[in-house]
Parts: C-alpha cells; sequence; structure tokens
C-alpha cells in the first residue's frame, strides 16, 4: 500500500498540474496543425483523421502493453535517458503507424485481400460513388474499427492473461506471440462486430460478403456505432480496474504472480458485463434526455449516435483514468483498497464528465474549432480524445513520465 510517498519524497501535485497544462498544449498543438477545420493539414474529415489517430494509439500500446517495451516504465530514470527513450518510442510508434497502415493495409490487405481497407484499391475497382472523398472515409472507418478490436484485445489480454503461457520464456517470446494471438482474436471481432456495416457503407450493399448486422433487429440500427460502443463501455472498466483497482479483483485468480486462463476468461467476461451493464444505464440517461431514439432518427435521436455517444463517454473516463494515474499519483494512496477504489472510481467518472463539459462547452468551440450542438455532422470527440490519451501514454511509458520522474515514482500496488 502507497502513501503517496514517491521515492521517498511527497508526490509534488503542483508538478503534475503544470505537467498536465503543458501536455494539453501539446495537444492543442498537433490538434492545429493536424486535424482542426482552419489548420494546416486538415485530416479531420473526420473517419481518416480518426482512423490515423486510433493506429497510431494502437502502435503506442501495441509497444508498451503488448511487446512490453520498455521493460519498467515506472522506473525513473536521468534526464537524458529517459528523454532519448521518449523520442525513440514516439519515433517507434510513428513509424509502426505508417507502416500498418499505409503498406498493410493500404498496399498489402487492401490491394491482395480485402479491397475495402485500401483507398488505392477502392478507387482502381471503381463504381458507383467511387470519389476520392468517398473511399477514404470508407477505408478509414474500416481501419478504425480494427483497430478498436485491437486496442480491446491487446488491454484485456494484459490484464486478464498477462504472460500466460509463455511466462517461462523471455520477455520478446511473450511479447511477439501475444501479438499474434491478440491479432488472431481481433479479426474475429473485427468479421462479427464490424465488417457486417462496412460492407453496407457503400452505395451498392455488399449482401453477398457480409452478412446482416445480427445486432439490428434490437439494437434499432445497423451500424457498427453499437459494437464500438459497446467495446469502449467494456474498455472503460478494464482500465479502471487495472489503474484505479490496482488490477483487483482480477489479481485474485492469479498464480504464482501471473495470469492465467481463468483469470483471463474471467477477466474477458466480467469486463464485457460491466460495459454491457453501462451501455444499459447510458440507454436510460440518454432517453431521460433525449427521448428514445428510433429507426430513421437523425442526430440526437438516431439509435447509432446513442451508441457512438455512449463510446465517447467511456473515452473521456479511460482519458482521465490515465491523466489521474499519471500526473496525480493516483489519489489516495494511503487508505485501504476497497475505500481507495471506490474513491478513485468516483473521481474517475467526475473527471471523465469534466472532460465532457469542457468538449461540448464554448471553450471548445474557441480551442478546437468544434462546431457547436451534439451530434453534429463530421464531429466525434474520440479523435481529439485518443490524441490526448496518445501524448499521455507516450509520456507515461517511453518517457517513464518524465519530468514527473523529479518527483519520484509510485511505490506499492
Amino acid at each position: 500500500m502507497s502513501d503517496g510517498r514517491v521515492n521517498g519524497a511527497k508526490f509534488n501535485y503542483i508538478l503534475g498540474l503544470i505537467n498536465l497544462a503543458v501536455v494539453f498544449c501539446i495537444v492543442w498543438l498537433l490538434w492545429y496543425v493536424f486535424m482542426h477545420a482552419d489548420g494546416v493539414m486538415r485530416l479531420y474529415t473526420p473517419m481518416y483523421g480518426f482512423s490515423l489517430v486510433a493506429v497510431l494509439l494502437s502502435a503506442v500500446i501495441l509497444i508498451s502493453q503488448v511487446l512490453g517495451w520498455p521493460a519498467d516504465p515506472a522506473k525513473p530514470l536521468a534526464a537524458g535517458a529517459a528523454i532519448a527513450q521518449g523520442i525513440l518510442g514516439a519515433v517507434l510508434s510513428l513509424a509502426v503507424m505508417f507502416v500498418v497502415y499505409y503498406l498493410v493495409f493500404w498496399l498489402f490487405i487492401g490491394k491482395y485481400g480485402v479491397a475495402y481497407f485500401s483507398v488505392p484499391a477502392l478507387l482502381a475497382a471503381g463504381g458507383t460513388g467511387v470519389e476520392a472523398y468517398n473511399v477514404q472515409e470508407w477505408s478509414s472507418t474500416a481501419i478504425l474499427y480494427f483497430s478498436t478490436a485491437f486496442l480491446w484485445w491487446a488491454l484485456v489480454w494484459n490484464l486478464g492473461f498477462g504472460r500466460w503461457p509463455w511466462q517461462d520464456d523471455n520477455r520478446w517470446v511473450v511479447g511477439w506471440s501475444r501479438v499474434f494471438v491478440v491479432s488472431f482474436f481481433s479479426i474475429i471481432t473485427f468479421a462479427l462486430l464490424f465488417h457486417p456495416h462496412v460492407c453496407l457503407l457503400f452505395p451498392e450493399a455488399q449482401k453477398m460478403v457480409g452478412a446482416k448486422p445480427w445486432w439490428e433487429g434490437w439494437a434499432d440500427t445497423s451500424s457498427a456505432f453499437f459494437g464500438l460502443g459497446v467495446v469502449l463501455c467494456t474498455l472503460w472498466w478494464v482500465v479502471f480496474s487495472d489503474l484505479f483497482w490496482e488490477g483487483r479483483p482480477w489479481s485474485w485468480f492469479n498464480r504464482e504472480g501471473e495470469g492465467n486462463l481463468l483469470k483471463g476468461v474471467i477477466t474477458f467476461l466480467a469486463t464485457l458485463a460491466m460495459g454491457l451493464i453501462t451501455v444499459y444505464i447510458l440507454t436510460a440517461i440518454f432517453n431521460a434526455i433525449w427521448m428514445e431514439p428510433y429507426v430513421g432518427g437523425q442526430y440526437t435521436d438516431g439509435p447509432d449516435w446513442r451508441f457512438i455517444h455512449m463510446g465517447e463517454v467511456a473515452g473521456f473516463c479511460v482519458l482521465f483514468a490515465f491523466i489521474w494515474k499519471y500526473y496525480f499519483n493516483n489519489w489516495p494512496n494511503g487508505l485501504p483498497l476497497l475505500l481507495r477504489g471506490i474513491i478513485r472510481t468516483i473521481i474517475g467518472v467526475a473527471g471523465g464528465m469534466l472532460i465532457y463539459w469542457f468538449y461540448y462547452s464554448s471553450l471548445s468551440r474557441a480551442v478546437l474549432g468544434k462546431v457547436p450542438g451534439w451530434a453534429q455532422p463530421g464531429d466525434s470527440p474520440l479523435v481529439w480524445t485518443l490524441l490526448f490519451l496518445t501524448v499521455v501514454l507516450i509520456q507515461g511509458q517511453f518517457f517513464h513520465n518524465w519530468p514527473l520522474r523529479s518527483a519520484g515514482r509510485e511505490e506499492g500496488a
């Protein structure tokens, strides 16, 4: 149990707040250069920018959580070493993003296998509605969905299965084995939750390629935003239980301090159940605010938007969980686990709602160039949320949370 001391000294919360302010400015600069409607590159179309950020975040998670590099990101490093390793990690993440996005999806899988992953392949195929903007959005949507499935399996595998069944091998064997296993389950998840909808994106629905969305009858939408909402609500509890509950109650199923099949299955099913319960609760809240959605409804009345908005709420809470972990030392630390877990969870939800308020306030219109209101066409809060989360994770994992390492390292479980 930690009392909030790090390396024998009190954690400097003022420095953490300053660090957060600096990170916010970095995210704003990146947003203005790459995403802002009046910025430089204007990649926020929105799906193209959305998918790029999702793949970049997946690259960071791949390197840090699946491959397990660096081995001990909580270990404080000297400034020079932390900066050098942080830059290396950021560059590697960008390199992985470019390789996966443009070489693997566009020029390999899309060209020789599944065309909807590739803009060049779709343009070459021709047909009704095949224009540069349309095919870019179709391809980006498919890549975004696959990245979402990968993020889910990467994080839940790390929390539940851990190093199993390769715990007796070196970390590179463990890392690369997990890459293939996580990718395998991501493909299955993509095929079941997202592929049926991608086949409906085109002017001529690919009904012989994708099955009818199995969730349409009771979700009142054929959109894969249903799956996106469920996955993100599930990830909400994967992250909260990992960071705020310190791996409990899943760690009670450890064997010799390692994950195992039983722990992994229980973690997966329990967090999925919690995600579905969250979907049910948010559905009731949204219905109370905007009334019940209906088939064919537009904007806030659309069932598809309700599901993606659940994912957006979950994204805000996940972002705040990492902010609280890295910049506020996961306070409180000196209380019994149950009590500090409850307090952190309440803080996490409240913090997520604070970010929600910011995004939909006049402040975000001034800072991010956001269109006022909810459910605006072309507006997705998850793009900014994932970009922010990516920067936070790069600092926390690759830079070993430098310069907060001057305040030390959090001790205890």
